[in-house]
């Protein structure tokens, strides 16, 4: 069974089809760049998968569980917005998170936050958002989960920083684990891809591994992006 399996999946917010009878099967040790152009649905089916959106059509699975409290014991979602308190310090969200998830490991958000030069001791509200973004994920990686579900990770930080964050994504990642990467960052973020899901208006238009692709269509995977949304 995959780790993710997704079937004739339909969301409709309204009038508007976001998610329009969308398949997906994704295994377990890989990291997958899940591409599109704004709008093509890439942060509603992340929500979903997170259990953070309902009322939808069709059928999700996650490690064999529908949405819910089983699935989001294995699931770590790093949404696109920021989720932490403006008055908390960085102690305080790592406490929260331990009293939150039986899967965080303190030390490794402690480790992560030291990798990223960040001090525990200073408020949200004080960090730009660069920081605040190398905070959050420091949070959601250091859960031992079996899919990571991360919504334009490296989008609010210069490009000096995005390598380092991705460095971040992949330290003593599980080999076991699934990490489903939304971005329209290809070039930053296709050495650490293993596969791609393409999007456009809430379908799947292509999936496959990195090095197939690049071999058969003779192109960098930020070229092949290029060349479908042209």
């Amino acid at each position: 069974m995959s780790l993710v399996s997704v079937t004739n999946l339909v969301k409709n917010y309204g009038k508007f089809r976001a998610i329009d009878d969308l398949d997906l099967e994704l295994d377990g040790g890989r990291i997958v760049g899940l591409l599109g152009e704004n709008g093509c649905g890439k942060t509603t089916l992340l929500k979903v998968l997170a259990g953070a959106l309902a009322d939808y059509e069709g059928d999700v699975r996650i490690d064999g569980h529908s949405p819910g409290p089983e699935s989001k014991a294995v699931v770590s979602f790093l949404p696109d917005a920021s989720f932490l308190p403006d008055g908390a310090t960085l102690d305080a969200c790592i406490r929260q998170y331990r009293d939150f998830f039986s899967d965080f490991s303190e030390d490794h958000a402690r480790d992560l936050i030291g990798f990223f030069g960040l001090e525990t001791g200073r408020r949200l509200s004080t960090l730009s958002k660069g920081m605040r973004e190398k905070a959050q994920i420091a949070l959601a990686m250091s859960r031992q989960a079996k899919v990571y579900l991360l919504d334009e990770p490296i989008s609010g930080v210069d490009p000096a920083a995005r390598e380092v964050l991705l460095q971040a994504i992949i330290r003593d990642l599980s080999p076991e684990a699934l990490v489903l990467v939304s971005t329209h960052l290809i070039h930053d973020l296709e050495p650490i891809l293993d596969g791609v899901a393409f999007m456009r208006h809430g379908r799947i238009l292509l999936t496959g591994e990195v090095d197939d692709l690049r071999s058969e269509r003779g192109l960098s995977i930020d070229a092949l992006f290029r060349e479908v949304y042209r």
